[in-house]
């Protein structure tokens, strides 16, 4: 599976990267979708709140992004949109 900085470029700014972690900014429009792509478990900073809607394997969750939390994300393959009004 695809690296996010490969697939989804549109919302995905790739910042640095090592053999420990690899850091991108996330920017997404409303409506805009990052296609199916892989992370590890990873963490996301919300520097902007919103609400994003994964779909992996025919499950979808919805996340209520809040400003300035930090959420756990297992390793998982998902594409991710913006199903609110805002540009988390």
């Amino acid at each position: 599976m695809l690296a996010p900085k490969d697939v989804a470029n549109n919302v995905y700014t790739f910042i640095m990267e090592n053999e420990r972690v690899r850091v991108f900014n996330v920017t997404f429009e409303p409506g805009e979708i990052a296609a199916m792509h892989h992370h590890p478990d990873h963490v996301v900073y919300v520097l902007r709140g919103g609400k994003i809607k994964l779909t992996s394997k025919g499950k979808t969750n919805v996340l209520d992004l809040e400003t300035g939390k930090a959420i756990f994300i297992n390793e998982q393959n998902h594409e991710a949109e913006n199903i609110g009004q805002s540009t988390p």
